[in-house]
């Protein structure tokens, strides 16, 4: 496969430019008015950030892109998709709600903000994945799919469990529905959390295979393991986070499932991808919280190869000096601190992003190898 054509710029700005601007002319530069955006639906995939993380990437940088789509006669739209766990953003309401608190609201970013997969996370499509060994057919937001253009803004941070939060993780998890985020998280049947249960019976009206049984003595609903397939269908209908789910996928098929949701989301339509190295905080922006970065910041990159942008970026923070006073800092301090030569593998040495970037490249979603473009 031919190298993918990388852009990037730095944080630097000339007098009566601001970061906005620049990152307005980064993204003319790199080619995304090639796009046929007369009077299409864009989607632009992003994450509003939960409640208390001052990490996530300001709504100012999302206004600069909505206003170069608007310029180009496309019809955007913010998105993104509910979470799996309990938090701010489980069901729209709440999570529109978060995003206005963070600063996202139509009048900031000059378009309307949708939420993926409807008001509880259950409004999805199956998709099929070509190729895909993990996944079959991928449960994506019905309002990610229905768009004609397709454009990720990704805040490129550090992550927990897949090393770094990139445009795949950004693109796969973040447009996985619910039941699409339990698909490539767990490989577990249902559970019922039995003292949070309130005997409502909202799931097992959700439930297509007989998984859920009511128990009139407890009034408490209780999962059949031989019915259950673990679709995660449950997890939208119950607003009282009383369903988890159990055997937690390990983080190298994490990966490679993220990567087959990202080929899902991308396959068949244009799609153009944003990434800013800014913030890098250890933990994602799901995180109620926001740690010190363990990176300068480093600059504003954009391509049409979501696995080419996650690989620059991925190489221009391993070139960085660890921050002091951060994570990663307090890590290679530790007594018995074992090198991995590798920013996010050191500063979390449970994660692992090598396999998604390998599986990426090996379904045919990108390129691994890129030609990076400067832009002053």
């Amino acid at each position: 496969m031919a190298k993918s054509k990388v852009y990037y710029t730095d944080f630097r700005t000339k007098l009566g430019e601001g970061l906005p601007t620049k990152l307005q002319r980064l993204i003319r530069k790199a080619g995304v008015g090639d796009m046929d955006m007369e009077q299409k639906f864009v989607a632009i995939k992003m994450h509003f950030g939960e409640l208390g993380n001052l990490g996530y990437l300001r709504p100012n940088y999302a206004r600069a892109v909505v206003d170069v789509v608007r310029s180009l006669g496309g019809k955007p739209f913010l998105t993104d998709c509910n979470t799996l766990y309990p938090g701010s953003r489980k069901d729209a309401l709440e999570h529109l709600e978060c995003a206005w608190q963070n600063g996202f609201t139509p009048l900031t970013v000059g378009c309307p903000i949708l939420i993926g997969d409807g008001l509880k996370g259950t409004d999805d499509v199956d998709v099929p994945v070509e190729g895909g060994e993990y996944v079959k057919k991928a449960k994506i937001g019905r309002a990610v799919m229905d768009a004609d253009i397709f454009i990720s803004l990704t805040h490129f941070k550090g992550h927990e469990m897949t090393g770094f939060g990139g445009a795949i993780k950004n693109i796969g998890m973040g447009c996985g529905s619910r039941a699409g985020k339990k698909e490539q998280h767990s490989n577990g049947k249902a559970m019922i959390v039995e003292e949070v249960c309130r005997g409502c019976r909202r799931c097992q009206k959700e439930c297509a295979n007989h998984g859920l049984e009511f128990q009139e003595e407890t009034k408490k609903m209780v999962v059949n393991p031989d019915n259950c397939v673990g679709c995660g269908r449950c997890l939208g209908a119950c607003t009282f986070d009383a369903i988890a789910f159990v055997n937690d996928a390990a983080t190298k098929e994490l990966n490679c499932r993220m990567a087959e949701y990202t080929k899902a989301v991308l396959d068949k339509r244009p799609h153009f991808h944003i990434s800013l190295i800014v913030d890098v905080s250890p933990q994602c922006d799901c995180h109620a919280e926001n740690d010190a970065p363990i990176l300068p910041n480093v600059g504003m990159f954009a391509s049409f190869d979501p696995l080419a942008l996650d690989q620059a970026c991925v190489d221009a923070c391993l070139q960085c000096e660890p921050l002091p006073n951060s994570q990663l800092a307090e890590r290679m301090r530790e007594k018995d601190f074992c090198d991995h030569h590798d920013h996010f593998e050191n500063t979390t040495p449970d994660s692992e992003y090598k396999t998604c970037l390998a599986h990426a490249e090996k379904i045919g979603l990108g390129s691994r190898e890129y030609e990076l473009i400067f832009m002053s």
